[in-house]
Formats: structure tokens, sequence, C-alpha cells
């Protein structure tokens, strides 16, 4: 009975940090900040959406807009976006399997920036 619940504990921990904690991936997103928020009712997180311009597939010759939407869990990286809505940034991200309350909205947390137009 006790190794059982061993295994079950064990399994349960390695579920939750795979799925919350683990980095599925990472890279840099580039566009124009739309907005940064500071949003939520009982955990307050930062938030913010940024507009890449680029060619579509789908058109011929046209340009779409995507957009990419994403938290920031440091003060300071916010604070800058913040100030600077409407320029054009390069940002840093960490992608997670999962979202957690007092990260952000979005398994999209950005973690630095990488540069600023």
């Amino acid at each position: 009975m006790g190794w059982l619940l061993l295994i079950i504990f064990l399994g349960l921990g390695a579920f939750v940090y795979y799925k919350y904690y683990f980095v599925f991936g990472e890279g840099v997103k580039s566009g124009y900040l739309n907005y940064a928020v500071k949003k939520g009712n009982l955990f307050k997180t930062y938030e913010g959406k940024l507009i890449q311009e680029g060619f579509g597939s789908g058109k011929t010759g046209g340009i779409t807009s995507n957009e990419f939407v994403f938290s920031v869990d440091d003060d300071s990286i916010f604070q800058q976006l913040e100030l600077n809505s409407g320029k054009f940034f390069d940002l840093h991200y960490k992608e997670y399997h999962g979202v957690l309350p007092w990260r952000g909205h979005t398994v999209f947390v950005v973690d630095r920036i990488v540069n600023m137009k």
C-alpha cells in the first residue's frame, strides 16, 4: 500500500511538472505592440498582444496580420512594454503545456525583450 501511494505521488508530481513547468518550446516573435495590461480577478497578471505583419499564404500578394497573445511574469519587462505601446519589439518567449493562474492567461510567457525599435 505504501509503495502504491509513493508511485501515485511520483506520477502526479511528474505530470504537474511536465504540464506546468517543463518548457515545451522557446523562440522570438517580432511585431508591433498592440497593448500591455495588468488584469485578473484573483491573480493580477501581465498580458500583452503583438501584431505580426507578413505575407499571407492564403491570398496571393496579400498582407495579413497575425496576433501573438502572451503573458509577462517580470515587472520590469511589463513596465518597458507598457511605456512603449505601438513600437516594434522582438520578444523572447517560453512556451508551456499548461497555464498557471499566477503566471498568466496564456501558455506563452515573455521572459526578455531582445530588441525594441
